[in-house]
């Protein structure tokens, strides 16, 4: 009998640890799956005041997803940080980085580098936390015409998800003895940020009117959400290269199959003859102009 109450006892004691990893085990898998994504899954420019200003989130928390071997250089991103810091009032921004195979594509369309990021994206926004997922491509944007001077280099597609496309950044900062890979990523990385600011009206209001227009596929004039300020760096030729003056997409706000849409296709030939232009009076990237400052200082940036 004494025997029969050790095992007995054993028996409960073995049971009673299983049940309690079990539950801790099912309790881990429950935390991971409440992880709330739906607030990074808004359109472009929707989280603008929340990136500009301290009132929800105080610390930007930047995934720099890359594949293997297309990793943004260090003076980009420090360029792109400073950026940041600049227009925002956040003084806490934290880099993590996240290295990726390959997806092994020709090209990419917006849709597929959505989905790359539902696969891969690890953060998102926790608390007073603002997370952004970056990912830098090995790949071109669907329709690229390198020759003709209509690629695309970047592009948003929500409210806290970019693409750059980091051999087409490459390919195009190779056409020119005087522009460096570094100086093409920041000035596309700070672009489609301006998006994410919620410019040009998209997002954040404007003070005075300053969009520009361009025809859609009816050859409508609507507008485009760039700028019309000569200098800018949001300005619209930013997007439309080419001798032809015509966007690599017919309208800058592409909708897709599932609702995704693209605030911008940064094309590539007149990024190049601006940071050329910039580069011969000294400085190698464009800035925001006054309209855009003052949109942004409205909408709670710095300035």
């Amino acid at each position: 009998m004494t025997k029969f109450k050790s095992f007995l006892l054993l028996g409960i004691l073995i049971c009673s640890i299983s049940c309690s990893k079990s539950s801790s085990d099912d309790d881990a898998d429950n935390t991971t799956a409440q992880v709330d994504k739906s607030a990074n899954l808004l359109a472009t420019g929707d989280s603008a005041n929340d990136i500009l200003s301290n009132d929800n989130f105080d610390k930007l928390l930047i995934e720099i997803a890359y594949v293997t071997g297309f990793e943004p250089t260090e003076t980009a991103m420090t360029q792109f940080t400073d950026y940041l810091k600049e227009h925002t009032f956040k003084e806490e921004i934290e880099l993590v980085y996240n290295e990726l195979p390959s997806p092994s594509e020709d090209e990419l369309t917006l849709q597929e580098i959505a989905d790359l990021e539902t696969s891969n994206r690890t953060v998102f926004n926790s608390g007073s936390t603002l997370a952004i997922y970056i990912y830098f491509a090995d790949a071109p944007a669907e329709g690229d015409d390198l020759d003709g001077g209509l690629v695309t280099l970047g592009a948003v597609y929500r409210n806290t998800s970019m693409i750059i496309h980091e051999v087409t950044v490459r390919e195009l900062a190779s056409l020119s003895a005087s522009i460096n890979v570094s100086d093409v990523e920041t000035t596309t990385l700070n672009h489609e940020f301006g998006h994410l600011f919620g410019l040009v009206d998209l997002g954040t209001d404007m003070v005075n009117d300053h969009q520009s227009q361009s025809e859609n596929e009816d050859g409508q004039l609507v507008d485009d959400n760039h700028c019309n300020q000569a200098g800018c760096l949001m300005r619209a030729e930013l997007q439309f290269g080419g001798s032809s003056g015509k966007s690599l997409y017919t309208n800058s706000v592409t909708q897709y199959e599932d609702g995704i849409k693209s605030g911008c296709t940064l094309s590539g030939a007149t990024v190049l003859s601006l940071l050329q232009q910039n580069t011969a009076k000294g400085a190698a990237t464009a800035g925001l102009d006054t309209e855009c400052l003052l949109d942004i200082r409205a909408n709670g940036g710095r300035q």
